[in-house]
Parts: C-alpha cells; structure tokens; sequence
C-alpha cells in the first residue's frame, strides 16, 4: 500500500461519522446493510449519510452493491487488513505480527492486549 493511499483511509476515518459507518459495517458482516438501515441506526440524515458513504466508498473502505432501488454497502475487509498490515509492517523490530484476528497465543506475539476506547 501506498503511504498516500493510506493517509487518504486514515483521513476518511478520521471524522467521527464515517467512522461510526465503518465500524457499524464491520459489525454487520459480509452481508453489510441498506443505507438506509446505516442511517436509521446512526441517526444520520440521508444527504450527510449518502456524502460519507461516497467518501468512504472512493477510498476503498466500503463497497455499494445495488439490490433493484436500494444500495447494501459493506465493509472492504481486504482493504482494511491492507491498512493494519501497513500500520504494522515494521513493528517487532521487523518481526511481522499475527493478524488481528488472530490469537495472540505464539511466543514473541508483539501485540498488546485490547484496550476498550470510549
């Protein structure tokens, strides 16, 4: 990944909203869900929703998908683990991490445990 194409991930999920749908969309799964039920759910306004949706949509964080009149968007888990990796790559002195998701079981595991934001 490229450091330009990853400030421009980084700067999208900078701003409080379209982080909410990013991390609403990673909740939902592959099978993500209908704008209109991001927005019911964040109690954003159709025009400000359709606005980050693009936002989020033009850096590869999410995908649109039509279904007849509707669009069900969902997270670009790809993608997101190409920005980790990025974030990541040189960490542990050069020593490549486990995945997130993986268990943090095998020794020399540099990752920390989670810690909850607020």
């Amino acid at each position: 990944m490229e450091t330009l194409t990853a400030v421009d991930m980084l700067a999208a999920l900078g701003h409080e909203s379209r982080l909410a749908i990013f991390r609403l969309l990673v909740e939902a799964g592959p099978a993500g869900l209908h704008a209109s039920a991001i927005g019911e759910q964040l109690g954003i306004p159709n025009a400000t929703l359709s606005f980050h949706l693009s936002h989020l949509s033009r850096v590869g964080l999410i995908r649109g998908e039509r279904e007849s009149r509707f669009i069900r968007y969902s997270a670009a888990y790809e993608t997101m683990d190409a920005l980790i990796t990025f974030l990541t790559r040189n960490c542990c002195q050069g020593q490549a991490c486990l995945p997130l998701s993986a268990s943090c079981t095998e020794e020399g595991c540099c990752l920390p445990p989670p810690v909850a934001l607020k």
